[in-house]
């Protein structure tokens, strides 16, 4: 029904792209990590796509942008020379996940294995997900109490 040209492909991947360079250039720096999570786990998707499907090449491709990702985006955004001893630790040890996911990553290359991907993409989901807890910006939950309504919490006369 609709023909698909070049010319539509690169324009509507051009605009993606400024839409992302838009994004990033106004997000937070804890912003720009969780899109950095965002786009692992999309090239990990799109590894195990292209897997599935047989498409070497375009595999090799998306495991080796989730890699680069990693390796210069997430881990280089560590920062292990500031704070105390714990802090210090702490940064060793993410790196030293984000290392593991990455040679996780290497290894389903090399098998073809699904499973790899999947173990990678549930490290990097629970890193995630810690990471979009300490959100600076996201609203503090309130304890049960209160939560109540506000005609407990606030007298409109008297």
């Amino acid at each position: 029904m609709y023909a698909r040209n070049s010319a539509t492909g690169s324009g509507a991947s051009a605009y993606a792209t400024i839409g992302l360079q838009s994004a990033a250039m106004s997000a937070s720096p804890h912003q720009l990590i969780t899109m950095l999570f965002d786009g692992a786990k999309t090239a990990i998707t799109m590894a195990r796509h292209h897997m599935a499907n047989g498409e070497i090449v375009a595999k090799g491709n998306a495991i080796s942008k989730a890699i680069n990702i990693i390796d210069n985006g997430l881990k280089a955004s560590i920062d292990a020379e500031g704070g105390d001893a714990a802090e210090i630790a702490l940064a060793a040890n993410v790196s030293a996940l984000y290392d593991y996911v990455n040679q996780r990553l290497m290894y389903a290359n090399l098998r073809n294995d699904p499973a790899l991907l999947d173990e990678a993409d549930r490290l990097l989901d629970n890193i995630s997900s810690a990471w979009r807890e300490i959100d600076p910006h996201k609203p503090s939950q309130l304890p049960e109490a209160a939560n109540g309504p506000a005609t407990q919490r606030f007298s409109a006369g008297a």
